[in-house]
């Protein structure tokens, strides 16, 4: 057995026990010339999802919807959000550029009340970050300085299912972290070289695994799973091997194609891994041009937002695009005047 064929082996066999449970998902950062920043995600679940659309202003007051040690904040930015079920914001970028997203990470392990810090609950976690900070340096010297206990809340059609996510940030200088609470910890990455996330296991190791996929030459051989480990490995090198370009509309489809090479082809059952996942929505957030991009599975077209002719100023309307289930409605083009005043949703409450 040659050197090259006892190191698949030897990752498939790993890959195959650690992701036997993954739920997928993931998101590159693209740091391309002139400042050309953008973030994309795939948005991979099992169940159809509800994602809409919506734009909050600044000087919304908020709660951590997570009783009465709630943290208590106003939003300094305005944003444009994509919920999960009209219920979380999974996804957005705020008017200062900064993108925050969550993706599944099964080894989440939230931690237990203590009975004194501040609480927050898992639905408000991203649109927390999105309210209050314009940059990735400013959002982890604030989390480290300010203890916060996250708390989870059951999955939408899952009784008694807690849902295990961890966060990314990213911002317009290409700066990106990662914050997992693993055995009731915080972790949290923060590197400009951290371009790429996906889920199980912890961002530690897959840091080992890119480590370790270093030593093949991906112009010749890449993992080409749908698994978590093989996706990272994947995306890892496309997101800086596709044409670097200060041009939006090229750059956009660079990261566009990096993600959807990565995405799980529609309907996909795996029954030795049920919960790798059908990819149901990407976005792509463009942190320079400040313009948002949306993509159904289910939609032969890409819409985008442009945040310059959104209203944030304190007191305007909150507004929402309607998109339903998988964002499955047709929009083609720029979308910004399809946007309608509405009462904004209330964030799950986790206790």
């Amino acid at each position: 057995m040659s050197r090259f064929t006892r190191i698949l082996t030897t990752v498939t066999a790993a890959v195959a026990l650690l992701t036997a449970e993954a739920q997928a998902c993931t998101r590159v950062v693209y740091q391309g010339p002139n400042g050309r920043t953008l973030t994309g995600r795939n948005m991979d679940f099992k169940d159809p999802m509800v994602s809409n659309f919506w734009v909050f202003p600044r000087g919304m007051k908020r709660s951590g919807a997570a009783g009465p040690r709630s943290v208590e904040w106003t939003s300094k930015y305005g944003s444009l959000t994509v919920s999960g079920y009209d219920i979380s914001t999974v996804d957005g970028m705020n008017e200062a550029g900064l993108n925050a997203s969550l993706l599944w990470l099964n080894a989440t392990k939230f931690p237990e009340d203590d009975g004194t810090t501040p609480r927050m609950s898992l639905s408000i976690w991203a649109q927390f970050y999105l309210d209050q900070f314009a940059t990735v340096a400013k959002a982890v010297e604030y989390t480290r300085s300010h203890p916060i206990e996250v708390v989870s809340g059951e999955v939408p059609g899952r009784p008694g299912s807690l849902a295990p996510l961890h966060l990314t940030l990213s911002d317009p200088t290409g700066d990106s972290a990662v914050l997992e609470w693993i055995d009731g910890k915080l972790s949290i990455h923060h590197d400009r070289a951290y371009q790429v996330v996906t889920n199980d296991p912890p961002y530690d190791a897959q840091l080992a695994t890119q480590k370790y996929w270093s030593a093949v030459d991906p112009l010749k051989f890449l993992p080409g799973s749908g698994r978590s480990e093989d996706r990272f490995v994947r995306a890892g090198f496309y997101i800086n091997a596709v044409t670097q370009s200060g041009d939006p509309r090229i750059a956009a489809a660079a990261v566009f194609s990096v993600i959807r090479n990565a995405s799980a082809p529609y309907g996909v059952s795996i029954p030795e891994a049920p919960n790798l996942s059908t990819t149901r929505w990407r976005v792509v957030a463009d942190q320079k041009g400040m313009v948002f991009y949306g993509e159904s599975a289910t939609s032969p077209n890409v819409f985008w937002v442009d945040l310059k002719k959104l209203d944030f100023s304190e007191g305007a309307h909150v507004r929402k695009l309607d998109l339903g289930v998988d964002m499955a409605r047709v929009l083609a083009g720029e979308a910004s005047s399809q946007f309608v005043p509405a009462k904004p949703f209330d964030f799950m409450e986790a206790e």
